[in-house]
């Protein structure tokens, strides 16, 4: 019954789709959103706009767990955790981490739609945290979730320790 009520505002939403006007895709996406989870009240896959540090994650840890020189780094306007772009020197997209605090339903299904249940390999690192980690595109996503927290890297290396490693980084830097 409880589902039913939480899947009936999506399936109000999905009825007034039209095919002409698709999700909109992002770089840090790393699997197509549905229009059932983009309807069933998660927040939009953060953007790049504007240059800045990332406020939780130095450019040299990045470079160092994912071994790629950083160049450039953009971030995006989510409070009060932005993501984290870091760019490689040709300009192109490494790694990007995206941090949601807020209700415990969504930051598991943040975690599900980056890395599903049912297609992922289990992730539990750092302990307390659950999630998957996968290929994605021509990388890896590692995405976790505890509490009311979800923590999602997706890398351009095809080695889940790599994000992984980010990850654990980053979530020992918020304190979450």
């Amino acid at each position: 019954m409880r589902r039913l009520l939480v899947l009936a505002p999506a399936l109000v939403l999905l009825a007034g789709c039209h095919p002409s006007s698709p999700a909109k895709e992002t770089p840090s996406s790393s699997a197509p959103a549905s229009s059932a989870s983009a309807s069933a009240g998660l927040p939009p896959d953060p953007q790049p706009v504007r240059t800045a540090e990332c406020p939780y994650l130095s450019n040299e840890t990045v470079q160092d767990a994912n071994g790629q020189h950083v160049t450039k780094v953009s971030v995006s306007d989510d409070e009060p955790h932005p993501a984290c772009f870091f760019y490689r020197p040709d300009g192109s997209l490494q790694l990007t981490v995206r941090v949601y605090v807020g209700k415990s339903d969504v930051a598991t299904a943040l975690v599900n739609k980056a890395a599903p249940v049912d297609t992922s390999n289990p992730a539990s690192d750092p302990a307390g945290w659950k999630g998957g980690y996968q290929p994605s595109g021509d990388g890896v996503v590692y995405a976790v979730a505890k509490g009311d927290a979800a923590v999602i890297v997706t890398s351009n290396q095809k080695q889940s320790i790599k994000a992984r490693t980010v990850a654990k980084k980053a979530i020992a830097a918020l304190k979450l």
